[in-house]
C-alpha cells in the first residue's frame, strides 16, 4: 500500500486502539521475542519490593512497537522513513492503549514528498504514555 501526497492533508488524523486490557502474557511474550528479561517486566516481587513500583509494567519498546502500528496501518511499513518516541508514563497490565497519528507537514525531497507526523498513545484514563514523530515517503 502506498499513499500519494493527494491522499492525505495537513491536520488529518488516524486513531487506532492498540490493545484492550493488556495481558501479562503479552509482556512476557515480548520479553522472549526481544531478549529483554529485566525483572521489572516479569517479576512482581522484584518490581514491588526491590524497585518500589506497584507491580510489573510493560517494556517501553513494546509500547513503541504497538504505537507504530497506527503509522504502518496508514502509510504502509515500506513508506516509513523515521519513527521516534519519548516514553512518558508506564504501561500496566490491564491498560487499554489508543494511538493517534496526525499529519503535521509535508516536505519535498529529492526522493519525493515526505509527510511528517506527530504521534501519541494514551491509556484508558487519557494519560499520555508515548509521544513522538515520524516521517513517511509518499508517492508524488
Amino acid at each position: 500500500m502506498s499513499l500519494s501526497v493527494d491522499d492525505v492533508k495537513v491536520g488529518e488524523t488516524r486513531e487506532s486502539v492498540l490493545v484492550d486490557d493488556l495481558k501479562r502474557t503479552r509482556i512476557v511474550q515480548y520479553a522472549g521475542a526481544s531478549g529483554d528479561f529485566n525483572p521489572l517486566h516479569s517479576d512482581e516481587r522484584f518490581a514491588v519490593e526491590a524497585a518500589g513500583y506497584p507491580g510489573v509494567f510493560a517494556h517501553g519498546m513494546l509500547t513503541m512497537g504497538m504505537t507504530g502500528r497506527v503509522l504502518t496501518d496508514w502509510v504502509g511499513p515500506e513508506a516509513l522513513l523515521s519513527f521516534g518516541v519519548r516514553f512518558k508514563a508506564q504501561v500496566w497490565p490491564g491498560d487499554t492503549l489508543t494511538a493517534t497519528a496526525t499529519v503535521e507537514s509535508f516536505e519535498d525531497t529529492l526522493d519525493g514528498p515526505v509527510a511528517h507526523f506527530c504521534v501519541r498513545t494514551v491509556n484508558q484514563h487519557g494519560v499520555e504514555v508515548v509521544t513522538g514523530t515520524a516521517a513517511a515517503l509518499l508517492e508524488p
